[in-house]
């Protein structure tokens, strides 16, 4: 099967999972085509069976801002004709999904019928796509959607809230490949951040506001009141300068470290203790996830689909947004006892491998099959 893939190539999660997936289904025999305005950060090497095709964009007088939305649509109609692709699956809805409408009505035009698969990430619903200049267009692109699927079952009834949607809308979660984590070759890594076996804390994100990480520098300076910790941030953004303010008026920057925007942070996560996820939203919440498959235990809020990934009282804890308190308290409670750190370790692996990817790109696959088959009878049975 020839299948393309839209997506923006940075390190959210909606990037790193496409980029994962068709990976993963290039090794199985598919030919996949990334369709981007960069080459993806988890895109390291590229072969017979992947493709990365680039949205060029210039800047022209006549415009203020850059019509991405139409250059997308116009290399979306180029690769889809050219490399003869037999599906279109999108990541993100705002704008690849109404870029692959208007790309699937003129290819149409031109007697090439080619059908599109809409996977919500997010913010493309919960935060962006509920703003009021957006949502007519993204309801229509969605409802257009030859299918749908959602990454987690918060997400599916928040669009189903926001949205008057009447597609239906599949759960298929995000993943990890396992063996990828079982794998991780760590070094002296521990040592040099650790060096006095300070307890390791972790974190990943991009560092907006929604990630509230002043409330995982909190919870990390309440766990070094009781024992020696280090906590390393993994990612960049604009709260960076506030976090940084907090460590210089705490007096306290020597046990934090910043380890800035890396592609890869599974040796970090493979060397944590615990990893701290504090956000106000999550749709998912893939960081917390690959900290699992590395057997890290997770502090997370209770918010969007973050209690389908890690089980309160398995896997780590929940709290409600904002609960420093609480937090703190079942973060102590995971690490002062090595016994019951340990269980915590092996709960958090044990679901982690139920999000494999060999458990979840049989699902894609069935999807994309079962569009092809009706998308087929459909174009031969017009209304």
């Amino acid at each position: 099967m020839k299948i393309g893939i839209v997506l923006y190539p940075t390190f959210g999660g909606s990037g790193v999972v496409a980029t994962e997936l068709g990976k993963s289904l290039a090794n199985l025999g598919h030919e996949i085509h990334f369709i981007s305005y960069n080459q993806p950060v988890r895109l390291d090497a590229l072969n017979d069976r992947l493709r990365y095709h680039e949205v060029s964009v210039s800047d022209y007088p006549l415009f203020d801002y850059t019509p991405y939305e139409l250059v997308l649509t116009s290399k979306l109609i180029e690769v889809a004709k050219y490399e003869q692709l037999d599906i279109l699956h999108v990541h993100y809805a705002i704008p690849h999904a109404s870029a692959a409408y208007m790309a699937k009505k003129i290819l149409d035009e031109e007697g090439v019928q080619i059908p599109y698969i809409t996977t919500l990430h997010g913010t493309d619903i919960t935060l962006v796509g509920r703003d009021k200049s957006f949502e007519p267009v993204i309801t229509f692109a969605i409802n257009q959607s030859d299918a749908v699927t959602a990454v987690s079952e918060s997400l599916r009834q928040d669009t189903f809230k926001h949205f008057d949607i009447k597609n239906d809308i599949e759960v298929i979660p995000n993943f990890v490949d396992m063996n990828l984590y079982d794998s991780i070759e760590c070094g002296g890594l521990r040592q040099r951040y650790a060096p006095l076996n300070e307890v390791v804390i972790s974190h990943v994100s991009n560092f907006r506001k929604v990630k509230r990480v002043e409330d995982v520098v909190n919870v990390f300076f309440n766990i070094k009141d009781k024992m020696p910790a280090k906590l390393l941030l993994v990612g960049d953004g604009p709260e960076r300068s506030n976090i940084e303010k907090m460590c210089r008026e705490r007096g306290d920057c020597g046990c934090i470290v910043f380890l800035g925007k890396l592609k890869n942070p599974r040796s970090v996560l493979k060397i944590s203790d615990l990893f701290l996820l504090t956000s106000e939203h999550e749709s998912f919440g893939l960081s917390a996830l690959e900290a699992m498959a590395c057997g890290v235990p997770v502090i997370s809020t209770n918010t969007g689909g973050l209690p389908e990934v890690n089980k309160n009282g398995v896997s780590g804890f929940t709290s409600g947004i904002g609960d420093i308190e609480e937090m703190t308290e079942h973060a102590l409670h995971i690490l002062s006892n090595e016994e019951v750190h340990n269980q915590f370790k092996r709960n958090a692996y044990a679901i982690a491998k139920s999000f494999d990817i060999d458990e979840i790109v049989p699902q894609y696959l069935s999807l994309y099959q079962e569009v092809q088959k009706s998308y087929r009878i459909k174009v031969k049975s017009p209304l």
